[in-house]
């Protein structure tokens, strides 16, 4: 949590932006993983913590734009709460922490928004994407969730602030990407043949807990680094094997890092291995360079799938031009998803309020296959916090798929791919925030070059 004033003037410059209506911001409750008393680590939505900055469940809040009111809505702990929570602060406490003077009872807030309705207010909230949000809506405002898509002068608000990382969130993403790194490097050191991919993510999740940090997204730690978002970690780790880790800490104020790294199961690649990993590596190192206030990052994503073709051209994976072939996605047999996304409170900033505001500024995305996966695309700006990602994958099913096609035979070599059919993926992944001359890399340093990552190994 952050000094009082630094959430009493994100709420000014809130109401400002957006003038006159009521402003309803939905906190998360806990959630039973099988009953009711068992519940999922509890985490409070990103936007309510933007604001209101309290992470506590059971928490609804409004801001009057129209009467000059902001209400946190919730209850006090019975006796029965604090026989088994212990002491807490009161509600009132809480809220006059974040600049909040008056709180009702949680069901105060039908109320309030059904007068407000009957005055002719507007009522503005953001896209529901939890089940209790959108039961909430119904009850609260009567609408269907077929009608709940959200005030868009409220998406766009949000957006416009919580793109723009303050001196204060910098720090603490700093923190997290310190706390990833080190997650990363540990894994790195202990990943041996023999050893199964739980037992590496126990290591991760170590460093996480001895720093009071959970983690920002389930970890994928992976030997099929070709499946993109690979949860799975029962698998045992061969000689020969690469091995892909994409992880994150958060810290308990929110904050998250988001970092991947490749790492070869033996002490040193193959030299098939190797020859990729520095295709990818290039592409990583030219994407960073490139970065910088004004450049749309959709002309970053082409730089770094330009600089693949022309890698993957010299193994005889791929042939011709390689602006031909990006401008067609015949890079995205190897390369289907995006450059990277903004990171915040989200580990994908802000993405239940609509990749469309916040990466496109509300312009329409590609349909375009690996194109249509990017995130992140709008020209970067000062305080903009975002990763940079390329991967080169070689995926059984898509090969198999494009290849019965006969698609892109004129870019893409299907014999000499299918010697590379169980080669697996590769992802290296690092945090950055554009400064006014350029950009500067966001925690700790991991190693990213082959010659650094055996060096550890």
């Amino acid at each position: 949590m952050f000094d009082k004033e630094t959430y009493v003037q994100r709420r000014a410059l809130l109401k400002k932006n957006i003038g006159s209506g009521v402003l309803l911001f939905v906190g998360n409750d806990d959630q039973g993983l099988n009953y009711e008393d068992n519940a999922f680590r509890y985490r409070q939505d990103s936007t309510f913590l933007y604001y209101f900055g309290l992470s506590f469940a059971g928490l609804s809040a409004i801001i009057d734009m129209d009467e000059d009111q902001e209400i946190i809505f919730g209850d006090e702990l019975t006796i029965d709460h604090i026989v088994w929570m212990g002491t807490q602060p009161t509600l009132q406490e809480k809220s006059e922490r974040v600049g909040i003077t008056e709180t009702r009872p949680s069901a105060g807030i039908i109320d309030y928004l059904h007068r407000a309705l009957l005055k002719g207010q507007t009522v503005h909230y953001l896209p529901p994407y939890r089940a209790e949000h959108k039961l909430k809506l119904m009850d609260w405002l009567g609408l269907s969730p077929a009608q709940q898509g959200g005030s868009v002068p409220f998406i766009r608000a949000v957006v416009a602030q919580r793109n723009y990382k303050s001196a204060e969130e910098i720090v603490e993403i700093e923190k997290a990407c310190d706390v990833t790194a080190d997650m990363h490097i540990a894994a790195m050191k202990v990943i041996r043949p023999g050893m199964f991919e739980y037992e590496v993510v126990a290591e991760m999740n170590r460093v996480a807990e001895m720093n009071n940090c959970g983690l920002s997204f389930p970890t994928i730690a992976t030997i099929n680094g070709q499946t993109l978002h690979n949860h799975y970690h029962g698998n045992k780790i061969k000689p020969g094997d690469l091995f892909l880790i994409d992880a994150g800490a958060e810290l308990p104020s929110g904050y998250c890092g988001d970092m991947s790294s490749t790492v070869p199961a033996d002490k040193t690649f193959s030299a098939r291995q190797r020859a990729v990993y520095e295709v990818q590596n290039v592409m990583h190192l030219e994407s960073v360079k490139a970065l910088r206030p004004g450049i749309p990052y959709v002309d970053v994503y082409d730089l770094s799938a330009r600089v693949m073709v022309e890698g993957l051209k010299e193994l005889g994976l791929m042939k011709g031009n390689a602006d031909d072939a990006v401008r067609e996605g015949a890079h995205a047999l190897f390369y289907p998803h995006g450059l990277g996304h903004m990171m915040g409170l989200d580990v994908h900033d802000m993405e239940n309020l609509g990749e469309l505001w916040v990466g496109y500024n509300g312009q329409p995305k590609s349909t375009q296959f690996g194109r249509k996966s990017l995130r992140l695309a709008i020209p970067l700006e000062p305080g903009f916090v975002h990763t940079v990602e390329p991967g080169i994958y070689f995926i059984p099913e898509l090969i198999d798929k494009w290849k019965g096609e006969k698609k892109f035979t004129d870019f893409i070599n299907y014999d000499k791919v299918e010697e590379y059919r169980h080669f697996g993926g590769i992802r290296n992944e690092e945090d950055f925030l554009i400064t006014e001359t350029g950009a500067r890399r966001l925690g700790k340093k991991i190693p990213l070059t082959p010659d650094e990552v055996e060096a550890l190994r």
